[in-house]
This record gives structure tokens, C-alpha cells and sequence, in this order.
């Protein structure tokens, strides 16, 4: 599995200040919705039941909401860098700036923690958080993502 093949260049996006939580499920649905064709409401209601269960900010400003959905064929991912760092109830109790959202389908049980995985490998790598951190460009947000550095991480 690839992170290619899971995040979309459209599905990139820089935000600058986020007010809270919600509005950030909010922004992330959008962006599942206009890219992968998700449904607005199933997406935030998804992410928002998921976030219920206990937070999904993994520490170090990143966050990985993530949920099943309906639907899907496989999964997708949509990111979001946030120019001002918002509180999220990350396990580390700091900031959020790094979002990295997964969406999956319904019955998919490996594919889902793989995908996961990869992910969350990935946004521990501090060079590549530091490269995410220093760019306000979603092309190359998505090319720092999506490298060659990313796909070891994993």
C-alpha cells in the first residue's frame, strides 16, 4: 500500500485558522466529498462517531481522524495543514497543525489498519512533519506525502 494511491492531490488542502473540532470534521467531509464523491453528512458523522470513541490526536500537533463509511471501494485520505495550530485533545495534550484523515469502507477490516498504519508511520517521521510544517503549497504538501522518504517511513 502506497500513499499515492490513498490521497488524491485534490485532497490537500491549507487552512488557516480552524475554530474548532467540529468545524474541522466539517472542512475534512468537504474535502472527502468534492474528491472522492463521500457524502457531506455520512463523512462528518462518520469521523465525529469515531472521535467519540477517544481522540485521534496521536501527539507531536498531529491528528488521524478516521472512520468507516458505507459505500467505499477502498480507502482514501484527505490532509490538512493548519497555519494556526488548534486544541484537539491530543494524547500529548499539544496543538494540532497536521491532519491526516482516513476514510474506509464499511467492511474493511485489514485494509483499514494497513492504511492506518502506513499513515500514522508516516506523520511520526519529524522530518517529514518539519517539510509539511514549512510549506504552504498543496502540491507540495502532497509531493512531500507522497515521496520516496514517505513510502520508507512505512
Amino acid at each position: 500500500m502506497e500513499l499515492s494511491k490513498i490521497l488524491h492531490p485534490q485532497a490537500v488542502k491549507v487552512v488557516g485558522k480552524m475554530t474548532s473540532k467540529k468545524r474541522l470534521f466539517q472542512d475534512l467531509g468537504e474535502l472527502a466529498s468534492g474528491v472522492f464523491g463521500l457524502s457531506l453528512d455520512d463523512a462528518v458523522d462518520a469521523l465525529q462517531e469515531r472521535e467519540s470513541l477517544g481522540p485521534t490526536g496521536v501527539g507531536h500537533g498531529v491528528a488521524l481522524p478516521h472512520a468507516r463509511i458505507d459505500g467505499l471501494d477502498s480507502v482514501v485520505g484527505v490532509f490538512v495543514r493548519l497555519e494556526t495550530p488548534m486544541a484537539f485533545d491530543a494524547v500529548d495534550r499539544q496543538p494540532v497543525d497536521l491532519v491526516f484523515a482516513l476514510f474506509a469502507p464499511a467492511d474493511s477490516g485489514v485494509e483499514h489498519l494497513k492504511a492506518l498504519a502506513l499513515v500514522s508511520r508516516t506523520m511520526r517521521d519529524s522530518d517529514i512533519c518539519a517539510k509539511l510544517r514549512a510549506n504552504s503549497d498543496p502540491a507540495t504538501l502532497h509531493a512531500i506525502l507522497t515521496s520516496d522518504a514517505a513510502s520508507k517511513a512505512a
